[in-house]
């Protein structure tokens, strides 16, 4: 990417809008095509479902790179003791915790909501 003034003695690199870094060191979490996207931007919904008799805890509306489940999965497994897996826009639990994670996403800064019943 081209920075401010590029080929120019007033060359500069193109900065982060949050952090101010150069983008190339920056680490604020960005979505797919480049734009940040933190925490703050996910509005995650946390729902159970039963399925085959057994509930299951679904956390969605979280962007797949920007926020990354595989990580928030692996923290959450820990948390709850139980299994898991990461799904198109997020992830699920096995067992009924969404009340456990809705209070961890809203630690992280995610505006999270229990949804359903």
């Amino acid at each position: 990417m081209a920075g401010l003034f590029d080929g120019t003695a007033l060359e500069r690199p193109v900065t982060c809008e949050i952090c101010g870094q150069p983008v190339a060191d920056c680490n604020c979490p960005r979505d797919g095509q480049g734009a940040v996207c933190r925490p703050g931007d996910q509005p995650a919904r946390v729902r159970r479902e039963k399925r085959r008799g057994k509930w299951v805890t679904v956390v969605s509306g979280l962007d797949p790179a920007a926020s990354d489940c595989k990580a928030l999965l692996k923290k959450f497994k820990g948390k709850c003791s139980a299994g898991g897996a990461v799904r198109d826009d997020g992830f699920e639990i096995q067992g009924d915790h969404r009340d456990v994670i809705v209070e961890a996403l809203k630690q992280m800064a995610y505006p999270a909501k229990p949804a359903g019943g």
